[in-house]
């Protein structure tokens, strides 16, 4: 078991990090507000799929291996930064009054089931090529490991189970607040074009940034 000292500085590091603007963030907040809580939703989904499979690709040693291979680093880098930027000029090119009412019933549930897997697999990607997500976890699980606290799959397991609910309950927080957001989007069109822009300018911002690292 992880003391309790370790586990609060643990959560605390998660806050910190989870709390700064990254691709992550944008992309919940753009799906939230221009498609609704339910997609946003689905979005968080996959980021939590993304994130399990991080600490568990973690603990078998896979980020060792990106990081004594350059070049493979490099491939899940450059494949990455080009999937936010296609993720952006998608957001760029949408429709101007794409903001869809939660409220509004929903019709065709078999293009909606469409949606949300579409969502759910976005958020999964976004993340997956992600390698700096993948070294985060790598980084961060090892330094609150300890041999002489117990077996060292049961520590990764809880500090891995602890960074995906940290992580969930940010996605929710961005969720709901962004769906409040789209209740005011609806009626400023305007407004609508500016959000398109900034996650839009938001998302191409990481991608370079992730493509030049």
């Amino acid at each position: 078991m992880v003391s309790l000292h370790l586990l609060s500085v643990f959560i605390g590091a998660l806050v910190v990090v989870y709390a700064l603007p990254g691709p992550d963030m944008a992309l919940v907040l753009q799906t939230s507000t221009s498609k609704g809580i339910r997609q946003g939703l689905a979005t968080a989904c996959g980021l939590a799929i993304a994130r399990t499979t991080h600490v568990t690709l973690s603990a078998c040693g896979v980020a060792a291996l990106l990081r004594g291979a350059p070049w493979l680093y490099s491939a899940v880098r450059i494949l990455g930064a080009l999937y936010l930027a296609y993720i952006a000029i998608q957001i760029f090119r949408s429709p101007g009054f794409g903001i869809v009412d939660a409220t509004a019933p929903h019709h065709n549930n078999a293009n909606n089931n469409a949606s949300l897997r579409s969502a759910v697999l976005k958020g999964m990607l976004s993340s997956l090529l992600n390698p700096k997500a993948l070294l985060f976890c790598s980084v961060l699980l090892p330094q609150f490991v300890h041999a002489d606290a117990g077996p060292v799959w049961s520590q990764v397991l809880e500090l891995g189970v602890v960074l995906v609910v940290i992580g969930v309950a940010f996605d929710l927080a961005f969720t709901f607040g962004a769906a409040r957001i789209a209740s005011w989007l609806r009626t400023s069109p305007r407004a609508q074009t500016m959000q398109r822009w900034t996650f839009s300018a938001a998302l191409m911002a990481f991608a370079l940034r992730l493509s030049m690292e």
